[in-house]
Formats: structure tokens, C-alpha cells, sequence
């Protein structure tokens, strides 16, 4: 069930924005404690986010995945906000991306192992 701040935005709560990114509602509050996530509070107390948490939760746990920190991740915040950054804020972000391309090919390296092993015992009863 939605609640609705104004005609022209209309808010959701907790429950809505766990149940839309796959998390628990424990994540997104840990997600607010930890400055990722704002709520405002509806007149019963209960926390209210903007239609677009759900992406920015999604968004979070895809880089908390990616082995970002809570610090890393609420630096890049501003740069997913407003789309704009500055040299420092490009540099980490070129930074993050080669680290994670790092991972990826040490995964996708690791796979192709398996992928020959499988063949191997494949041919071999």
C-alpha cells in the first residue's frame, strides 16, 4: 500500500522498497543508518521513500556485491544523483570500475578451468 506525499510524488514504504529490490526490510534500514538511503517519516512514525529507492537499493547491493564498502559507495552516491563529477570523483570511479574488471577476469579465468575440466571428465566415464 502506497502513501501518497503529494499528487505529483508518491511515497512508499519499507516493506514496498524491500519487496522491489529482492532485500529485507533489515537491509534497507541498515542502508539508511549507514547514509545510503533517506525516509521521511509518515505521521504514524513509519518510514516513506521516494518511487526511485528501489532502484537506488538495487543499485547499492550490486556494488556491496561488487565489494564496495558502505564509505565507497556513499561517495559515489553524489555522482549517481546528479550525474555530474569532478576529476577526483572520475578518478575513483575509473578506479573501482578497473578493480572490479580484475575480478571479473580472475572469475571468468577460473570458469574457463572449470569449463575444461568438465570436458575432460565429460569424455572420461
Amino acid at each position: 500500500m502506497s502513501v501518497t506525499k503529494t499528487p505529483a510524488e508518491q511515497l512508499v514504504r519499507i516493506g514496498e522498497v524491500a519487496r522491489g529490490a529482492g532485500v529485507s526490510v533489515r537491509a534497507v534500514r541498515y542502508y539508511e543508518q549507514q547514509g545510503l538511503l533517506t525516509a521521511e517519516r509518515s505521521p504514524s512514525s513509519q518510514r516513506l521513500y521516494r518511487q526511485d529507492a528501489v532502484t537506488l537499493v538495487r543499485f547499492i547491493q550490486q556494488m556491496y556485491a561488487a565489494g564496495l564498502t558502505s564509505r565507497r559507495i556513499a561517495e559515489l552516491l553524489p555522482c549517481w544523483d546528479s550525474g555530474h563529477t569532478d576529476a577526483e570523483q572520475r578518478a575513483m570511479l575509473r578506479a573501482e570500475r578497473d578493480r572490479i574488471q580484475a575480478k571479473v577476469d580472475d572469475l571468468q579465468a577460473a570458469l574457463d578451468r572449470l569449463d575444461e575440466v568438465i570436458t575432460i571428465t565429460d569424455t572420461h566415464p
